[in-house]
């Protein structure tokens, strides 16, 4: 079963700790068996949030032989994160462990020098600060989460849930991710170079199809050999217009999210049926085997039949 403890310490925010828990810390083994063994970890009365103090079943000596790590977010305008915390969460890096930070989380790994010459993010409003603190963390203040591997991190309250889905995606594949969020009432999947902040809501002008129309429709449609050009007409403006407004809602390019619905979409189809390769590509609009394996590969890491032999659902 693998390990996941959660690292509190005294100042860490709530929002945060509560989706980790959510996520990793209720017995899911309906979805995947078995589901992770799951720690608390922190120091006796520790205070959470402003207003809250726990007492938690693990001290902090607990997170060194952990799986994964999961750092809440601190309060970065009192100083540097504690000492204690930046200690344990070292000793699981070197150890080996999967090192996952929420939000400002981010400061405590960067204290304890994981992320130097890493590429990492946090909540855009403290981006600037980290980078100030830690030059040599390569910080990225406009995606929601960047997976380094062994080192995740994510920017503020929701795209720390956003990470905590990846993890899930990561460990037990799409479909059980998916049914997740949709017992956590959440998008089920985000990607981390979506934008963090979007600067204004995508206009829904009469006689014009609006960008959830569009959005939906192409979902219905992946199995056609859909262009951005598709697109531009079933929303009813130029390709240039657009690309303006998905990159405002979603902080990607129209084809790089198409790209990514399809990829997920194999996904799904390589965990729930027995389709070959072949039929899989027509049924994402990939055409060709070959292609299917040139996006699914760059995208995920590794090949279609790799991925489906690690995530097959049994029976």
């Amino acid at each position: 079963m693998h390990s996941v403890a959660l690292a509190l310490y005294d100042g860490a925010m709530l929002f945060e700790a509560a989706a980790a828990v959510e996520v990793f810390g209720i017995d899911r083994s309906d979805l995947a068996d078995p589901w992770y063994d799951f720690r608390v970890c922190g120091p006796s009365r520790g205070r959470v949030g402003d207003w809250l103090r726990v007492d938690t079943p693990h001290s902090l000596d607990a997170v060194v032989d952990a799986d994964t790590v999961v750092v809440s977010s601190c309060d970065v305008e009192i100083g540097p994160p504690p000492g204690d915390a930046v200690d344990a969460v070292r000793a699981a890096h070197e150890r080996g462990a999967r090192i996952v930070s929420l939000c400002t989380g981010a400061f405590v790994l960067a204290e304890a020098g994981i992320l130097d010459g890493r590429r990492a993010t946090t909540h855009w409003m403290h981006a600037a600060l980290l980078a100030t603190r830690y030059p040599r963390v390569r910080v990225d203040p406009d995606v929601l989460y960047i997976d380094e591997g062994t080192v995740l991190t994510s920017a503020g309250k929701g795209a720390g849930l956003d990470l905590c889905l990846h993890v899930v995606r990561k460990d037990h594949g799409a479909a059980v991710a998916n049914a997740l969020a949709r017992r956590l009432v959440v998008p089920p999947h985000r990607a981390g170079g979506q934008a963090q902040y979007v600067t204004a809501p995508v206009p829904d002008q009469a006689g014009q199809y609006g960008l959830a129309d569009v959005l939906q429709w192409a979902q219905a449609h992946l199995h056609e050999p859909l262009t951005v050009r598709d697109l531009a007409r079933r929303a009813g403006m130029s390709t240039r217009n657009l690309a303006r407004h998905f990159h405002r809602a979603l902080g990607v390019t129209p084809l790089h999210w198409l790209h990514a619905q399809r990829v997920h979409r194999a996904q799904e189809l390589l965990e729930t049926t027995d389709a070959g390769v072949e039929q899989i590509a027509a049924r994402t609009g990939m055409g060709t085997a070959a292609t299917l394996r040139r996006h699914f590969t760059r995208a995920v890491g590794v090949s279609p039949d790799t991925y489906r032999r690690t995530f097959r659902a049994p029976g």
